[in-house]
C-alpha cells in the first residue's frame, strides 16, 4: 500500500520556490542528485495531489523541466486542487478537484493503484499535515537562501509535529532530508 509523501526541493531557509515562484535556482543542483534516487522517486509514485498554485507554475514555465511533473519522466493521474479550474486544460492527466482536501488524497490513492501519492504544493502539504494525511516528508535541502519566496511551512499558530528520520545523507552539494511523520499515541 502506498504512502502519502511531501516532496520539494528547497533552501536552507526554507523556501520551495523565490519570488514570483521561481524556481530556476533549482536545476543548479540538479546534477547533484543520483539518477537512481530520483528514478525510485518516480517508479514508487502512482499520483500527484498539487494545489493551483504549483499547476500554475508548471503551466506557465517555459522549461520543459518545470512544465511536467519530474521533466515529463513521470505520468500518471494528478489532482489539482482549485475552486476556479481553467477551461482551457488539454492534458488529460489532470483532473481538477474541489472542497475537503481529505476526499481529494482518498481520491488520489485508489487512482495510485497501491503507489505513492505526492503533494506537491506548500499550501496543500500544509492542509495534509493539518489533517494528519503526510506520511512522510522528502526534502532536497539547497546550499543557498533565497530570503523570500514561497516558504514550505508556514502554517503558523502553534502546531507541532514529530518526525523520525528516515535518512538523511549527502549527494554532492544537496542534503537528502527525509522523515517519517510520527502519528500521536
Amino acid at each position: 500500500m502506498g504512502i502519502v509523501r511531501v516532496t520539494t526541493t528547497m533552501s536552507l531557509d526554507g523556501f520551495m520556490a523565490g519570488p514570483d515562484d521561481d524556481m530556476d535556482w533549482v536545476f543548479d543542483y540538479a546534477g547533484d542528485i543520483p539518477e537512481d534516487a530520483s528514478q525510485e522517486l518516480i517508479d514508487s509514485t502512482g499520483a500527484i495531489v498539487a494545489g493551483r498554485g504549483s499547476y500554475n507554475v508548471g503551466r506557465r514555465s517555459t522549461r520543459p523541466e518545470t512544465s511536467k511533473p519530474f521533466g515529463g519522466r513521470w505520468s500518471g493521474p494528478q489532482f489539482v486542487l482549485t475552486h476556479d479550474p481553467p477551461d482551457d486544460e488539454e492534458d488529460e492527466s489532470i483532473t481538477f478537484v474541489s472542497g475537503d482536501i481529505r476526499t481529494a488524497v482518498a481520491t488520489a490513492m485508489d487512482a495510485a493503484g497501491g503507489k505513492n501519492v505526492l503533494i506537491f504544493g506548500a499550501n496543500t502539504a500544509n492542509q495534509c499535515l493539518d489533517e494528519g494525511l503526510v506520511d512522510d516528508i522528502l526534502i532536497f535541502l539547497l546550499p543557498m537562501l533565497l530570503g523570500e519566496g514561497v516558504r514550505l511551512f508556514d502554517a503558523g499558530g502553534s502546531r507541532r509535529i514529530e518526525l523520525e528520520p528516515i535518512d538523511i545523507t549527502r549527494w554532492g552539494q544537496v542534503g537528502n532530508l527525509q522523515y517519517r511523520v510520527r502519528r500521536p499515541v
